[in-house]
């Protein structure tokens, strides 16, 4: 992981927020090659989930999936939380060190205890999940005791005299738990008062359940139908960590889909099998990828049932951790909302009910329910760069990102094998037409600065999957050099045949 994170600052996937000032605990920047790739993410998913639904695939129903998008503010009516459940429930048991001044989930917290599982009047070390401070704990504890084991923090009775707080010098210094809010708070307008408090929203889906009833009136959208909306969502999470998997701003890419009671679950296993393939379609196929289905006891308050895509991180080797979660929310979100809000959220369905002589059906009243597929987007992007990160110690530079085409940040690069004898001219020609028809996609390279070899170097970090060289033979028969980053094989192919190339490996 450290290899992968050096690798994105040095070519600008990623940056700490904040870096010149020493950066701000779980906010993380997006560089120009990091941008385009978390902008690729998103637009494949927008495609693949809205534009052209699930490839064109039919659904439980025998019909293609129909899907409508929606933009919804970062801030909503304070009231939006109370009826979601948020402001009551959204919170987190947490744990202070008086003398660090660390904070810590009180259910991440574990401690070291003696194997013998008697410690005397000897303290006993703290430590947080796969923080760094496990390891300093752990020499704390063996130096002690000699063989450990680790137990949770609420399993010790209080008060914790004997316990030693993660980074911590003295004993004693944890607090007594207590619940903590994720979510973060601000007034908007000039009074600043407590009636004026609003929250910035801890996810996207709230929004589109706001406006389910304005999009089913504007449109002509019929159930069974989603609503998609991408954007930023804010957590005020105790304990940030592992790169950007877990921040406190991230930006979540969320689907609604809306049917009947009936059809429910035939639509949760639908979309539950199809943001599966979706993953493995971008680059996450193997071993490294999961679909896990939560037991009852890990359902959330609103869920009949919840699948999660899991991924392998190096930080969670051998285990996984959440990609994406696919929900069935029942109709838990419109029924609070048309409680809290005293609108009327039912939907009539014409096709359905008891047939009248005329043919015709009485129709039903209902309130759908729902299927939510839910991605992180900054966890995919980091999904995506740790499976792509590969080296191969045989070529100039190591490390290589093997992106999929679809999401690879720079499409092409075009060089001139030497900065002389035409060659420059004739490869401006080929990098205009290519940049041309591909700068919509990702970015097209001109490089004439250093040997052949480093110039494919830097592609190859950062992800470039073909290179074009025009070297002294193109003159002769306007034929370049195709390089391929995955397997470093070159060939010739005629110059006027490179946009037709790059259309067909690139999908685009």
């Amino acid at each position: 992981m450290d290899a992968i994170m050096s690798l994105c600052k040095r070519r600008g996937f990623i940056f700490q927020a904040s870096d010149i000032y020493g950066g701000i605990n779980g906010f993380w920047d997006y560089g120009p090659l990091g941008a385009q790739l978390k902008k690729n993410l998103r637009e494949a998913w927008w495609q693949d989930m809205i534009m052209n639904p699930c490839w064109g695939r039919k659904g439980p129903n025998g019909r293609r999936v129909e899907c409508v998008p929606v933009e919804t503010r970062i801030i909503q009516h304070p009231k939006v939380w109370e009826a979601s459940g948020h402001v009551g429930g959204f919170n987190d048991p947490m744990v202070d060190c008086k003398e660090t001044k660390g904070r810590y989930r009180y259910d991440h917290v574990m401690v070291f205890v003696p194997e013998s599982g008697d410690a005397g009047d000897k303290p006993v070390f703290a430590y947080v999940g796969d923080q760094p401070s496990e390891s300093k704990q752990k020499k704390k504890a063996e130096k002690t005791f000699g063989a450990v084991k680790s137990v949770a923090l609420s399993s010790i009775p209080q008060p914790w005299t004997r316990v030693i707080a993660p980074e911590a010098e003295k004993p004693g210094t944890l607090t007594e738990p207590r619940m903590f809010n994720l979510m973060f708070d601000t007034i908007p307008g000039a009074i600043k008062d407590e009636a004026n408090r609003a929250y910035l929203r801890p996810e996207t889906a709230q929004g589109v359940f706001l406006q389910f009833k304005n999009v089913v009136d504007s449109s002509r959208v019929k159930i069974p139908f989603g609503i998609g909306n991408t954007g930023t969502s804010f957590r005020n999470e105790v304990t940030p960590r592992n790169y950007t998997f877990r921040s406190r701003e991230f930006e979540q890419a969320e689907l609604e889909f809306f049917c009947h009671p009936d059809e429910s679950f035939k639509w949760y296993e639908f979309w539950r099998d199809f943001r599966m393939d979706w993953w493995k379609s971008i680059g996450l196929a193997g071993e490294n990828l999961i679909l896990r289905e939560h037991a009852k006891d890990e359902l959330s308050h609103y869920s009949v049932g919840t699948s999660d895509v899991e991924y392998r991180f190096p930080f969670t080797f051998p285990e996984f951790g959440e990609l994406e979660g696919i929900a069935h929310r029942g109709n838990y979100d419109l029924t609070q909302h048309q409680k809290h809000s005293g609108a009327k959220l039912e939907y009539f369905d014409q096709e359905r009910g008891e047939l009248l002589p005329n043919g015709s059906k009485r129709g039903e009243r209902y309130l759908p329910h729902c299927i939510e597929p839910a991605a992180g987007l900054d966890r995919g992007a980091l999904a995506i760069l740790c499976e792509a990160y590969t080296k191969d110690e045989s070529r100039p530079s190591p490390e290589i990102m093997k992106f999929h085409p679809r999401i690879a940040p720079i499409k092409a690069a075009v060089f001139p094998l030497v900065n002389k004898d035409g060659m420059p001219e004739i490869a401006e020609k080929l990098y205009d037409a290519v940049r041309a028809r591909f700068a919509k996609v990702g970015f097209v390279e001109f490089d004439e600065k250093q040997s052949i070899g480093k110039r494919y170097a830097r592609m190859d970090e950062g992800g470039c999957p073909f290179c074009f060289t025009v070297d002294g033979q193109t003159a002769t028969d306007q034929t370049v050099t195709v390089r391929d980053r995955d397997t470093g094989a070159q060939s010739r192919m005629a110059m006027d045949q490179v946009v037709k190339f790059l259309e067909d490996k690139l999908g685009v």
